[in-house]
């Protein structure tokens, strides 16, 4: 028979050291007002690790329409060599 009372909840875990609540990450784009990202934009090397790899959304926060658009940009920027494939 299930009990009456609701189970209480869980506290979310915090950022690794456990010092203080995790920081919730905002879309650079959006933030910045850019409606289409660009190959020619000076930001794209921020979303791009040092092995040439495309970061996340989960990484970098952006939101998953301006995420759509920079795989592309990326892959413009790097063919037209704006950006490296590889930074080694």
């Amino acid at each position: 028979m299930p009990s009456s009372r609701p189970t209480p909840r869980r506290e979310k875990k915090s950022r690794a050291g456990g010092i203080g609540p995790a920081r919730r990450r905002f879309c650079y784009f959006c933030e910045e007002n850019i409606e289409e990202v660009d190959f020619k934009s000076h930001a794209l090397h921020r979303f791009v690790s040092d092995k040439g790899k495309i970061r996340s959304r989960r990484i970098t926060g952006t939101c998953r329409r301006h995420q759509n658009q920079l795989g592309p940009a990326i892959k413009q920027a790097r063919e037209l060599a704006l950006l490296p494939y590889a930074n080694r």
